[in-house]
C-alpha cells in the first residue's frame, strides 16, 4: 500500500482511500479534464489542488482530505459516495469498507446512500435501522420525506420532485449494479418500506 509522508508520520492510504483514487481517476477520465483542468476547477472553487497533487492521488500515493474529497464531488456533479464506494458490475461483487471488512456492493451502497446500516444483526435490527436513521439523518429531512411519501401513498399528496429525483436515481444506480431493469413502481415500494420500517414503532 502507499503511503504518505508528514513529517515522521507515514499515513497509509487504505482500502477506501484505493477505491477514491481509482474514482478521481475515472470521473476526470468521463467529464474529459486535463489534471491541470480539474486543478483549476478546484481553484476556482477555493480548494486548490495542483495537478501533480491530483496525479498523486489517483495514483493512491497522496491522501484525500475530507475537504478534498468534497470539493472533488462538487467538480465532478457527483455525490461524496460516488467516490467512497466502488463502481463494480454487479451487485452481489465484494468490495473492500475500511473498518468494516468485505460487503456485496449494494449493502456498501445502500449504506453509502444513508438506506441502511453497512451490517445488522438478526436479534438486533429493528433497532439497528432505528438507531441508523436516528443518528444518521437529520429529522428535519426524515420528516420531510416521510410527510411527502406517506401522503402520496394515502392519495392525500404526491411525492415531492426531490423525493422522486433521489428515487429514481437510487433505482438507475441499482439497475447499473445488477446489469438488468428494475420495475420503477416495485422498486418504489421497495425504497419506501426500506427507508421507514420500523419507524412508528418508537
Amino acid at each position: 500500500m502507499a503511503e504518505q509522508q508528514r513529517g515522521r508520520r507515514a499515513i497509509e492510504v487504505g482500502p477506501t482511500g484505493q477505491i477514491v483514487a481509482a474514482n478521481i481517476a475515472r470521473l476526470r477520465d468521463r467529464r474529459g479534464l486535463t489534471t491541470r483542468q480539474l486543478s483549476g476547477l478546484l481553484e476556482r472553487a477555493g480548494r486548490p489542488i495542483p495537478a501533480s497533487g491530483i496525479t498523486r492521488m489517483e495514483k493512491g500515493e497522496r491522501v484525500v482530505t475530507s475537504d478534498e474529497l468534497a470539493a472533488l464531488a462538487v467538480a465532478f456533479g457527483v455525490s461524496p459516495s460516488a467516490l467512497l464506494l466502488p463502481l463494480t458490475g454487479r451487485a452481489d461483487e465484494r468490495v473492500p469498507i475500511t473498518g468494516g471488512g468485505e460487503v456485496d456492493a449494494l449493502r456498501a451502497w445502500e449504506w453509502g446512500i444513508g438506506l441502511r446500516p453497512l451490517r445488522t444483526t438478526p436479534e438486533h435490527e429493528r433497532t439497528q435501522l432505528a438507531e441508523h436513521r436516528l443518528y444518521g439523518v437529520p429529522q428535519w429531512l426524515s420528516d420531510h420525506v416521510t410527510y411527502n411519501v406517506k401522503g402520496a401513498a394515502s392519495g392525500v399528496i404526491q411525492l415531492s420532485d426531490e423525493v422522486k429525483a433521489q428515487i429514481e436515481k437510487d433505482r438507475l444506480a441499482v439497475e447499473r449494479e445488477a446489469g438488468e431493469k428494475v420495475d420503477p413502481e416495485m422498486f418504489t415500494r421497495l425504497w419506501v418500506q426500506r427507508m421507514f420500517a420500523g419507524r412508528d414503532d418508537g
